[in-house]
């Protein structure tokens, strides 16, 4: 959001209002209305969308921008070329002839606040103007923002079916929800994630349009594309057809990241495996990587393969592995020998609860919203602590070999005092 709105003038060089509108008669209801609140009637403009565009291209956009898509063609792409001349914070409203519930909904999810229905009373004007107001008044998110540092974490199951998606959504809303950190949960399973379908979202065309002009990721872009799943939590997804591959060397998914470091506090990546062979770069800067896993012989033969690459391409990252659907008897394999296997312990075991995945899957809410009291969201509580604690002891290290290389300093200390020798069965993480 930008500075709060001050009447009859520009604020930080921009122009409070602004309206590009196709005819007479709605301009005749706006003007009055434009005056009343205190704003100059002559920024009320002839020529709808097209003419916003170009006016926009070669001058500041205005704080709360009103278009008319009557005479457009393809108001989502036509939406979209307007993005691209708008500031960060501008709040666009649209208006149109078109009475169709999913363009409505698409317009919303492509960062509009609102949409009129043509002809409308002055009233109903009047309520969408106010309303554009108090949100380009509200306090910034930023304003209030901690010096904690960014957490970047990334699910990964060893297999499909393990519950990867569903840990990595209900880790996404404890984040934003419980921990009250602003969160970017990021589904990277284009053609077939359930990131928006398991918060009962759409997952809109933000991803793909990411993937398809990475050269267009910004902060106005992240606003305009995420979708919001309550205050401090916004989704970016996909559904893309299966008949169209993914094309991108990956650039997207990286500057994706950097944009989300600079805008929230928190990163949940839901991360199909099999992206890590073609997209290794994913993992470079992400502080803790859960590895979710069931006790089976394919699943522990896969963990072995993904502690080995995660050790040799992200070493920075703490990995904490979970096993997942956890069951009482019947295991195909132990949790003594499963350790044996993959030559660590698991740091959690969640107890299988197909019960309350129901439950979750009918509400559309996330496993732990739905499922507050029972064992298996408890143990999910618990990941998150990890998570945030990992990035704490990650301070605390660099604190302590500030300290260390201070020593040095000082006369080489550390040759005088007696080695220590490691343990051989130390975890890969540690």
């Amino acid at each position: 959001m930008n500075a709060p709105w001050k009447p009859g003038g520009a604020v930080n060089g921009r122009d409070p209002f602004a309206a590009f509108l196709c005819d007479d008669d709605t301009l005749d209801i706006l003007r009055p209305v434009v005056e009343e609140m205190g704003w100059p009637a002559d920024k009320c403009h002839k020529g709808g969308l097209r003419n916003a565009v170009q006016s926009l291209s070669v001058a500041a956009s205005p704080n709360i921008l009103l278009v008319d898509l009557s005479e457009s063609g393809d108001p989502l792409s036509d939406i979209n070329s307007l993005a691209e001349v708008c500031e960060p914070g501008t709040v666009v409203i649209a208006m149109g002839q078109v009475n169709d519930v999913r363009l409505y909904r698409d317009l919303i999810v492509s960062g509009l606040q609102d949409y009129l229905l043509k002809p409308f009373s002055p009233e109903q004007l009047r309520d969408v103007l106010s309303q554009a107001q108090a949100v380009l008044n509200a306090p910034k998110v930023e304003d209030g923002a901690s010096d904690r540092p960014h957490v970047s974490t990334a699910v990964i199951g060893t297999r499909g079916g393990v519950g990867a998606s569903t840990i990595a959504t209900s880790l996404a809303w404890l984040l934003s929800s419980e921990k009250e950190r602003l969160t970017a949960f990021l589904d990277l399973d284009v053609h077939f994630g359930t990131g928006a379908l398991s918060l009962d979202l759409e997952p809109g065309r933000g991803l793909t349009d990411a993937i398809d002009n990475p050269s267009r990721i910004d902060g106005l872009f992240i606003e305009r594309a995420m979708i919001k799943a309550n205050d401090k939590l916004s989704l970016l997804s996909a559904e893309a057809p299966i008949n169209s591959p993914m094309m991108t060397d990956g650039t997207a998914f990286f500057q994706l990241q950097e944009e989300f470091r600079a805008a929230f506090e928190c990163t949940v990546i839901d991360l199909p495996r099999d992206m890590l062979i073609n997209y290794p770069h994913l993992l470079g800067d992400v502080n803790a990587t859960v590895i979710v896993t069931e006790l089976t012989l394919a699943s522990a033969r896969d963990a072995i393969r993904l502690l080995s690459w995660l050790k040799s391409h992200a070493a920075q990252s703490k990995v904490i592995v979970v096993a997942n659907k956890v069951q009482s008897s019947n295991l195909e394999i132990s949790r003594q020998d499963f350790e044996n296997s993959i030559e660590r312990k698991i740091d959690i075991m969640i107890p299988a609860d197909p019960k309350a995945a129901a439950q979750a899957a009918k509400l559309g809410q996330a496993f732990v919203e739905a499922n507050k009291s029972s064992k298996a969201a408890a143990k999910i509580v618990e990941l998150s602590g990890q998570i945030l604690g990992a990035v704490a002891s990650e301070d605390d290290d660099g604190e302590q070999a500030g300290k260390q290389s201070l020593m040095g300093k000082l006369g080489g200390l550390k040759s005088l005092l007696p080695s220590k020798k490691k343990t051989a069965d130390a975890p890969a993480s540690e």
